[in-house]
């Protein structure tokens, strides 16, 4: 499940995000997905399959750390389940947008400004519910390998990189919240080193697996 959300998140950014989204520009954005509505579609369809994802490997996490502190793994669980409903509701409004883009009635209600307007206000809603879903994925990836790092079942400097690079994810979401400006100065640092542990993690529990001791 980490491998499969992390690979399916970066195809949907590489060949859907970067495609038809053009930053500061939201009527080339809207034409490039009047061009490419079909493409739109399967991102949508892939962040639905990613959040559904995201449960099943919550509840595999929960599953092998509530030994440790049941607790804990359940307020990961429960963090985790957030970032998926948060999820959820970033495809809903990735779908009105596309609903007011597409719809014959809209068309003769709003002028064309006007519904380029909303599309730019609904991709912009979206934007900001997934710097809310990367907040909850930071929580509840924080506690899951502080577990694991007490629990010995991984090697604790690889569940130490972990809770470093969740923690500095946890900060992008802050602070572009309250400095847009410099959350898109600091975004890459901030994102890089999770995006590239949960590939790494991935492989080694693939591969690895974990040592389960008395």
């Amino acid at each position: 499940m980490y491998l499969f959300i992390i690979i399916e998140a970066l195809l949907v950014f590489m060949f859907v995000d970067a495609a038809l989204v053009v930053r500061g520009d939201v009527a080339a954005t809207v034409n490039n997905i009047l061009a490419n509505e079909r493409l739109f579609r399967v991102g949508l369809v892939s962040d639905l399959i990613m959040f559904a994802s995201v449960v099943i490997l919550a509840l595999a996490l929960f599953a092998i750390l509530k030994s440790v502190n049941k607790n804990l793994a359940l307020l990961a669980l429960l963090w985790r389940v957030v970032e998926a409903t948060l999820g959820c509701v970033a495809v809903l409004v990735g779908i009105m947008a596309l609903l007011l883009l597409t719809g014959e009635d809209y068309a003769t209600t709003f002028t064309i400004e006007q519904r380029q307007a909303l599309i730019g206000l609904f991709l912009d809603v979206r934007t900001a519910v997934y710097s809310l879903v990367l907040f909850f994925v930071s929580l509840g990836s924080l506690l899951y390998f502080y577990l694991f790092f007490k629990s010995g079942f991984i090697p604790r400097i690889l569940a130490a990189v972990g809770i470093v690079s969740f923690l500095l994810m946890l900060v992008w979401p802050l602070v572009n919240m309250l400095s847009p400006d410099l959350g898109a100065t600091i975004q890459i640092v901030c994102y890089l080193p999770a995006v590239l542990f949960e590939l790494f993690i991935g492989f080694w529990l693939l591969v690895k697996g974990i040592t389960v001791q008395r």
